[in-house]
């Protein structure tokens, strides 16, 4: 068996994988290592500094496309309750299909490591017994699928229960499986078929859910699978499983409480629950099945979190009467109640930016949770009874997953500027360590372009806008290179310096890369992620625009004659909107970009979204009249740009619809251009071979539509 190798502390460059190509930074939902069909990504953002690179020398080892599969990442952590041990999950891209996690437990005095399981066994979601001589998980092969628990050194292994899964859009989930207070039992959440199920499998096929499609990241499948999500009970001893729940609602983000009573759990119970998102929080008592609701609003809650002591709840929530399924305007912030659901409070609004779901310190004084700061993942602790918050990791990169054991000690996955996630260890009045290193080997020799934030004023005047150049590893004094606009998706999401796999492929080859913060960015407070609204299309774009104006001036090595332009999700959107306006690049990609916004609202699975972001629904007014106007599809006469299309066959967040309908108007323009549709794909790309496929592609078709350095005379005067 080989073990994780291990390294001292070392953050002196950027180095982390970013797989997506757009980013959806919702609800603040942790990182979740047991479906990780869902694609995982992270940004880190190096405040105003510039990240050095030692000169490359000729001959230098890059990062190329191929190098993908050998990179290793650490996602869930979980600190054994006397804090010996630290278990936790490393995904795997090393096979032809989407990453897998598997678990790994570490000690920590010895910080020796021992993984659970076979070379290629998906294993996730570890969580210790209460008394640490036990570890649950979610994984398996076979029929023997689902939960699992095993001792600390790997023996004793027994599978408890099934445990199927919906892919139904339920986004910002908590805790899927939770321990009794005694550790006699486990509760989980597990998938039984709705009413509608037989209708959708059957031929014809019936739909009658407003929600009839699945969750974005699903790909295999185009249409919801109308399972529901229940709570289990089963019992260590005889093994018997027992249904907590049932019927047409859906009940998951448990946390089972310190009297061993009952269980908190997040369900929407709207009589129109397809068409409303809202969540509220519902306790259930164990013994007779009874539930008593604890929150009744129009905004959403996520993941209560039960007081050590039983008297709190903690818990993420929005304030708005309209919050979206997946890329929401408003932030989440942190809220506390009584344990009855009343005197609730917003103990988050001290911070105004972006935060994750909350857990307890052990002394129940205070929580801890992630605030989004600029491109990076903070880990902050706030005191329940008055105080400001107190900075716990603040260092220059992205906290993941993490876990607060006995005494403050922490054990967490941090993706540092010199790595993807690795998994560090920090006592309460200590510094933190690194325990893992998983890839030194690959990373060997190899050279990094350096990374720099810039910050210019918006067209408005009304904000100050950041961007992060990353240069091209071979820059030389009277040097000229290629640049790549990389544009992340959202809009309410957020790039950084982080060490981006693409663009460092890129820089690898004597390119740079800008990506832009656009206002409707997170990171950088409420008024600035709100800017886009009513907007799209609109200032956001200029924002890009005016970066590509400061970083052209700045440095004057860029060449103007060889710039593209590309992007994910709402970067495709942006992509494909800029060649609209603008011939200034030579060759765009745009990846599962909106082209059409009215068909898009009513193809796509989250419906909400157009109406949160515009304040009404498509018909009403003339909203339908604006949003054509703001369709790139409606201004595709005015495109020159040779395109290449990328998109993933069953994407249901942002339908192939979208990609066949541009595809065929720029062909009917004469442009250049060319569409790829990748299988089992949902949105963005999710299988290892399918990203190196996008990323070689792109690279051919820059190369096919930029001219040779100093081949063409100056044609791009762009303001």
């Amino acid at each position: 068996m080989v073990l994780p190798k291990l390294r001292p502390v070392d953050v002196t460059v950027s180095l982390y994988i970013f797989v997506e190509h757009s980013i959806r930074v919702g609800q603040g939902e942790p990182m979740s290592p047991c479906a990780f069909s869902r694609r995982v990504a992270i940004i880190i953002f190096l405040g105003a500094a510039v990240l050095w690179i030692t000169s490359v020398p000729a001959g230098a080892q890059v990062l190329k496309s191929e190098d993908l599969p050998h990179f290793r990442s650490v996602g869930d952590v979980e600190l054994s309750p006397d804090g010996r041990y630290i278990a936790y999950t490393v995904v795997m891209r090393d096979w032809p299909g989407r990453p897998y996690p598997q678990v790994w437990v570490l000690d920590v005095a010895s910080d020796k490591s021992k993984r659970l399981g076979g070379d290629q066994k998906r294993e996730g979601s570890p969580r210790w017994s209460p008394d640490g001589k036990w570890l649950a998980y979610l994984g398996g092969e076979g029929d023997q699928s689902g939960l699992h628990i095993v001792r600390p050194d790997g023996s004793g292994d027994v599978f408890l229960a099934l445990v199927p899964g919906s892919n139904s859009p339920l986004p910002g989930q908590g805790e899927t499986i939770c321990w009794s207070p005694d550790g006699k039992q486990i509760a989980f959440v597990s998938a039984t078929p709705g009413p509608e199920t037989a209708e959708v499998n059957g031929d014809p096929m019936v739909i009658t859910r407003y929600l009839y499609k699945p969750t974005a990241s699903e790909g295999l499948k185009r249409f919801n699978d109308n399972r529901r999500l229940h709570i289990s009970i089963v019992s260590l001893d005889t093994h018997q499983t027992r249904a907590l729940t049932s019927g047409n609602f859906d009940e998951h983000s448990i946390d089972w409480s310190p009297d061993g009573t009952e269980i908190l759990f997040v369900s929407n119970r709207e009589p129109n629950a397809d068409e409303f998102f809202n969540y509220d929080i519902f306790a259930l008592k164990i013994a007779d099945g009874s539930i008593r609701r604890l929150t009744t609003t129009e905004s959403n809650e996520y993941a209560p979190r039960w007081s050590p002591d039983g008297k709190h709840v903690a818990y993420s929530a929005t304030r708005r009467g309209l919050t979206d399924r997946e890329t929401n305007m408003e932030d989440t912030h942190v809220w506390i109640m009584d344990s009855d659901g009343s005197n609730r409070r917003e103990i988050g609004a001290v911070i105004d930016n972006r935060q994750g779901h909350p857990q307890w310190s052990p002394d129940g004084s205070a929580v801890y949770f992630t605030v989004q700061v600029h491109g990076s993942v903070h880990l902050t602790r706030l005191p329940i009874s008055g105080g400001g918050p107190q900075s716990v990791i603040s260092d220059l990169g992205v906290v993941g997953s993490w876990s607060v054991g006995a005494g403050g000690a922490l054990a967490y996955a941090f993706a540092s500027p010199s790595d993807m996630p690795e998994l560090y260890f920090k006592p309460y009045d200590g510094s933190a360590k690194q325990l893992t290193a998983l890839n030194a080997e690959i990373l060997h020799g190899k050279q990094l372009g350096e990374v720099e934030s810039l910050y210019f004023q918006s067209n408005d005047h009304k904000f100050e806008i950041e961007a992060f150049l990353t240069k091209p590893v071979n820059l030389a004094p009277n040097s000229t290179h290629p640049l790549i606009v990389n544009l992340h998706g959202g809009p309410h999401g957020q790039s950084g310096p982080a060490f981006n796999f693409k663009n460092q492929v890129y820089a690898g080859l004597g390119w740079a890369v800008l990506q832009v913060n656009y206002r409707g960015s997170t990171g950088y407070g409420q008024k600035f992620a709100d800017a886009v609204f009513r907007d799209q299309d609109g200032d956001e774009a200029q924002d890009v625009l005016y970066a590509v104006s400061a970083v052209l001036r700045r440095n004057l090595w860029i060449d103007r004659e060889r710039m593209g332009i590309e992007g994910g999700s709402y970067g495709g959107q942006l992509t494909e909107w800029l060649i609209t306006q603008t011939n200034e690049f030579k060759a765009a990609i745009p990846l599962a970009g909106i082209s059409n916004l009215i068909s898009y609202n009513y193809t796509t699975y989250y419906n909400q979204y157009e109406e949160m972001e515009f304040g009404e629904f498509l018909h009403q007014d003339d909203l339908m009249d604006l949003a054509w106007q703001r369709s790139p599809l409606r201004h595709v006469a005015a495109v020159h740009t040779p395109t290449l299309i990328l998109h993933g066959e069953n994407d249901n967040d942002v339908p192939i619809s979208e990609a066949e309908q541009f595809f065929i108007a720029l062909k009917d323009v004469g442009v250049d251009t060319v569409f790829v549709r990748y299988r089992r794909e949902g949105h963005g790309l999710a299988e290892i071979p399918h990203i190196v496929d996008s990323i070689d592609r792109s690279i051919a078709w820059y190369e096919k539509h930029f001219p040779a350095p100093g081949a063409a005379s100056t044609t791009n005067v762009q303001p």
